[in-house]
């Protein structure tokens, strides 16, 4: 689809998949190192060729197709380089670490327009907002724009938090030492709070009311229908789950509403990172569920879909210790309340209906991807069901 020499000994390739009956396919993003004839080779794994990407970053600028984005970040740093290593961490991009300094995440599958994890976290630091680190530097290609014409967000380049540990290891270390972890989440969710205030700032805010409630729970509804006939252990939690996502309907029709704002979309603990000095909770990763195309990505929700990703968090950290998931969820709503002056739990039926959701994903990923983690997502769901 595009090629471009980015630098010397750098290949830079857009590559488009197509799958039968899959209407325009996928669009993957491939960083070539040439230096090594006869074959080509990833650029990223190679430290020399990922430190000539960051030395490209720091000069604003057209290459081809590709243009470099420099914001708040001087672009120099002290020594004659920094060494590159990336990170060994499954995720759906490849990160790149610089020196302890910086992080550069380049997508593997990019799509159309600016990713929600440029787009969200710019926003945040105009607005001022602290717990979230702020985009420095990013690469885009006009080769690949939405129909605004926008160009499509290729990597972005951030501060490293080289002292902090992520959530789902810390809870992971409490498990095993058996130490109590509560006044963990309850800063947890003291500091969620603040993100869904500084996104309330920062971006647009609306109203869900009756049609939008109905339009909310049909989507449920047409995901756990689709869900169902992929995994048949679904089926016979279909009629009950339908009822939990009615509700919110009908509570809508009743002239419920709720506001609707931009949120995390794909919280849990794997997507927070605490201090190991200053003891503060940051969040990363707003690319959203990445199956979802960007605009479902954007779309507004109340914050407790947040709040119900963090609470199936804290039950897949302890699978066979659901009062320790029970504890951890209470004090991170009790944090959440603390901070915000609203207790999410007070919201049961919408909380509830949010939290059937995440559940009813889990079980299509865990069916196609880690079969022995199914019976987590099924047991709530059967919780749920009654």
């Amino acid at each position: 689809m595009s090629a471009t020499a980015l630098l010397p000994g750098v290949l830079h390739l857009l590559v488009r998949v197509r799958q039968p009956g899959a209407g325009s396919g996928d669009c993957y993003q491939l960083l070539l190192g040439t230096r090594r004839p006869p074959a080509a080779y990833d650029a990223l794994a190679d430290p020399r060729t990922a430190a000539l990407l960051l030395e490209r970053l720091r000069r604003p600028g057209r290459t081809g197709r590709l243009t470099f984005v420099r914001e708040g970040w001087a672009g120099g740093y002290a020594g004659t380089g920094l060494p590159a290593r990336p990170l060994a961490a499954e995720q759906s991009h490849t990160s790149v670490v610089y020196g302890d300094r910086f992080v550069l995440k380049v997508f593997r599958r990019v799509h159309p327009g600016p990713s929600p994890d440029l787009e969200v976290p710019s926003a945040l630091a105009r607005a001022g907002g602290d717990r979230v680190p702020p985009p420095l530097a990013w690469f885009e290609t006009s080769a690949l724009t939405d129909e605004r014409g926008s160009p499509a967000t290729l990597g972005v380049l951030s501060p490293y938090l080289a002292d902090a540990a992520d959530g789902r290891r810390l809870a992971a270390e409490a498990l095993a030492a058996r130490t109590d972890f509560t006044p963990y989440a309850r800063a947890l969710g003291r500091a969620t709070a603040d993100l869904h205030e500084t996104l309330r700032r920062a971006l647009p805010v609306t109203v869900l009311r009756a049609p939008q409630s109905a339009a909310l729970a049909a989507a449920m509804t047409a995901r756990l229908a689709a869900a169902a006939a992929a995994v048949p252990a679904l089926r016979p939690y279909r009629a009950r789950l339908g009822e939990t996502f009615a509700a919110v309907a009908e509570l809508g029709s009743a002239g419920r509403t709720w506001r609707a704002q931009r949120v995390h979309g794909d919280l849990h603990l794997g997507q927070t990172l605490r201090g190991s000095r200053s003891g503060r909770w940051s969040f990363v990763d707003f690319e959203g569920e990445p199956e979802l195309p960007p605009p479902a990505r954007r779309r507004p929700h109340p914050v407790t879909r947040d709040v119900a990703g963090m609470l199936r968090s804290f039950t897949y950290a302890a699978p066979g210790a659901p009062s320790w998931a029970d504890r951890c969820g209470a004090a991170y709503c009790a944090g959440y309340a603390e901070r915000s002056g609203t207790d999410p739990r007070e919201e049961a039926a919408l909380l509830r209906a949010y939290v059937a959701d995440r559940a009813v994903h889990e079980v299509v990923y865990e069916a196609g991807n880690r079969p022995g983690w199914l019976g987590v997502p099924l047991g709530t769901i059967a919780d749920l069901a009654g």
